[in-house]
């Protein structure tokens, strides 16, 4: 279920919001700049599809977007549970970084949280199946898929090099509570 749980970057002990209405998490998330949004695919995907097919079922969202915001590549990364490299990865996603370009998710499935650190907060929004989620470009933020790790998702890039982080060394991620799927 998608999620927006607002904390206090001061004390993130002291939670300010907890919503999954769809409508007020796009609501409170647009002054950073974020967008979230809904799809559905084109073509039903069978349980094993490969990244080809999942790229397929959602070209025409994805030519959209690409038509609208200049990406010039798109991928899909498969993290299941009992993944040897998940825990080396998530501890890269938790540390505090910004992108020079957007960070632009779709979960296809399985589900995952950004926390994005905007002013005297950070928002922890829980992505979902069909759910995209767009990061704008300088934004302080990091990634939880949760201990065991298991979601696919679609990125987008502007850049053909990919996802570059360039971390901030603030520890702020240390004390907001991880994700873990439910």
């Amino acid at each position: 279920m998608t999620q927006l749980i607002v904390y206090s970057a001061a004390d993130p002990a002291t939670v300010l919001l907890d919503t999954t209405d769809f409508d007020t998490i796009v609501r409170e998330i647009a002054p950073a700049g974020a967008t979230l949004e809904r799809w559905k695919a084109a073509t039903p995907l069978a349980a094993e599809a490969t990244s080809e097919d999942i790229l397929d079922a959602y070209k025409p969202q994805l030519d959209r977007l690409k038509s609208e915001r200049g990406y010039v590549n798109a991928d899909v990364i498969h993290v299941r549970p009992g993944n040897p490299n998940w825990p080396t990865l998530r501890q890269k996603f938790l540390s505090e970084h910004t992108h020079d370009e957007d960070e632009v998710r779709f979960f296809v499935e399985g589900s995952g949280a950004f926390y994005l650190h905007v002013g005297d907060k950070v928002y922890q929004v829980v992505g979902t199946a069909d759910d995209l989620l767009s990061v704008p470009q300088g934004t302080k933020h990091w990634f939880d898929g949760g201990s065991e790790g298991n979601f696919t998702v679609i990125r987008l890039f502007n850049d053909p090099k990919g996802w570059i982080a360039h971390y901030t060394g603030d520890t702020i991620a240390d004390g907001v509570p991880n994700y873990e799927a439910a």
